[in-house]
């Protein structure tokens, strides 16, 4: 109702197709409609969508907050070929993917998807796409949790699995043992399931699970 009521928009109905289980909604004040994909319904995650075509587009911008328009960028920040080397032992092949830059992160983009992405970016703000591979700062990348549970992972890399205590005390982003003569970055896994990287380094090994997705409870 908010956007319909704010914004110069019209709101889309979707056909749908009863037996997949996806329920339709309609706003009761201004009759918009949306679509709710509940998880006793459907095979997977549960998750809301709705769609709105705006009444009338101008080429080449963007509402910004509902105040003021932007123009969006119309070209992407590619990454350099002496970076792309630097990425060559973590992927299966850096040849199926083009690279960019958003915000200091390197993500990799399936490459038949560029000139889609370069045609989305004319008109809206690309908040996220692709697999976040990590920063790269001295000629190093430090991988990103994403590159991690991702299906691009060179499988070569070195892992190490671990038990179940030890899972959870790094998923509670904790400190961590492990035996090991691997130095520098290693892939744990967990029922040869990936969880996320550490770095050893010395007699010290870093834990580098996204802090804001570590286990609170004991």
């Amino acid at each position: 109702d908010l956007l319909v009521e704010h914004f110069e928009v019209e709101s889309l109905k979707f056909t749908t197709d009863d037996a997949r289980g996806i329920v339709e909604t309609i706003s009761e004040k201004r009759k918009a409609f949306g679509y709710r994909i509940y998880t006793d319904k459907v095979k997977g995650e549960g998750f809301f969508i709705a769609a709105f075509k705006k009444k009338q587009a101008e080429t080449g911008s963007v509402i910004n907050d509902g105040k003021q328009k932007i123009k969006p960028k119309n070209k992407i920040e590619k990454l350099p070929v002496k970076d792309i080397e630097i990425l060559k032992p973590w992927l299966v092949n850096t040849g199926d993917f083009f690279f960019i830059k958003q915000n200091e992160e390197v993500i990799a983009i399936p490459i038949h998807l560029e000139d889609v992405l370069v045609k989305i970016q004319s008109c809206l703000y690309i908040k996220k796409a692709g697999v976040n591979l990590g920063t790269i700062i001295r000629n190093e990348l430090i991988p990103a949790h994403d590159l991690a549970i991702s299906c691009i992972i060179n499988k070569a890399l070195p892992k190490f699995e671990i038990d179940k205590e030890t899972a959870l005390q790094y998923l509670r982003k904790k400190e961590i043992k492990i035996e090991t003569a691997t130095k520098g970055w290693l892939l744990l896994t967990y029922n040869h399931l990936p969880i996320g990287w550490i770095k050893i380094i010395a007699n010290r090994i870093n834990n580098y699970y996204p802090k804001e997705w570590r286990i609170l409870n004991k």
